[in-house]
């Protein structure tokens, strides 16, 4: 893979004002429709859940309605289970992982957990295959006070009454050769700073919270994740992506610290899914699969480990 060295958005060294980023939002094309895609699966589950709009993204001319599901029974002395996908909207199989996993697999927890599940959290990027919002921010790192992201902060207003009751947050990503290729490099250019490649590892690894950490869950999601597609292995310096691996197919990283959505709850049992799509090794399929087969093991761990 040729990777770039400089972005042709910007002047190397300096940050990105207002007109570089008009730029960059301006190149941005719709190449694929959340109506059909998302909200029509949505649609269709609504026989079995129960589907709320809990914020829209008014870009204009555009407007986005953001819509989750929930358990149609949901009980009070249940433990409650969070879902998402789609924080990076070109990150495909965290979307229709997350709508498979509803289709497929929610009815299997019906009166023992409290689901919320929260599909595509950043529809502008889903259709534009994009990591960033239009204002050229990454919602996985505003997760915050005051977040500068609108996708992040209607999020995090839906998810906030349940903050404490969450007993597992699975966040479903990917990631992808065009993070080496196109978004790290832009990323770099917004920031004035030098593009540093990292390699992309081939397979599929989880990121625990740096700061509780859950061993024994982790391992179990891997291996439920390991009879679907491959797991990543370490590079040669025992990193994926710049982080130290701390078990086959795990990484650590300091969820709140850093905005990232894994961390909006006080959940004990969290995690970050990353699947690679372009591995010659998997198929689309095997991606959406391997993302339900993370939820449902995560959920299984948790639930186990309260009885």
């Amino acid at each position: 893979m040729n990777l770039p060295t400089t972005h042709s958005i910007g002047t190397p060294g300096q940050p990105w004002g207002e007109a570089e980023k008009a730029l960059w939002r301006s190149r941005q094309t719709r190449k694929r429709s959340y109506a059909t895609d998302v909200l029509g699966v949505v649609e269709r589950l609504r026989g079995c859940f129960d589907v709320a709009e809990y914020g829209r993204l008014d870009y204009p001319p555009e407007s986005f309605p953001l819509f989750a599901i929930r358990s149609r029974e949901w009980r009070d002395d249940l433990p409650c289970a969070l879902v998402t996908g789609g924080v990076h909207g070109y990150e495909t199989s965290g979307v229709h992982g997350a709508l498979q996993f509803v289709d497929l697999r929610a009815a299997d927890y019906a009166g023992r957990v409290n689901l919320l599940v929260v599909p595509c959290v950043s529809p502008w990027a889903y259709e534009r295959i994009h990591r960033w919002n239009p204002l050229a921010i990454d919602p996985n790192r505003s997760f915050r006070d005051d977040s500068p992201a609108p996708e992040s902060a209607a999020l995090m207003s839906l998810v906030a009454p349940l903050r404490k009751r969450m007993l597992v947050h699975i966040d479903l990503h990917e990631t992808t050769d065009s993070d080496e290729s196109e978004f790290r490099p832009a990323l770099a250019a917004r920031d004035g700073k030098a593009f540093e490649p990292e390699g992309i590892p081939d397979g599929f690894y989880l990121v625990d919270d740096a700061e509780h950490p859950q061993p024994a869950f982790q391992r179990a999601i891997i291996a439920a994740v390991a009879k679907v597609t491959h797991i990543a292995p370490a590079d040669a310096k025992g990193e994926i992506i710049g982080s130290r691996v701390v078990a086959p197919g795990v990484i650590e990283y300091e969820l709140k610290k850093l905005g990232l959505c894994a961390g909006i709850t006080d959940a004990p049992y969290k995690t970050t899914t990353e699947v690679y799509p372009d591995s010659p090794r998997t198929t689309p399929g095997q991606c959406n699969a391997a993302q339900v087969a993370a939820v449902c093991a995560a959920l299984d761990y948790a639930l186990a480990a309260r009885s």
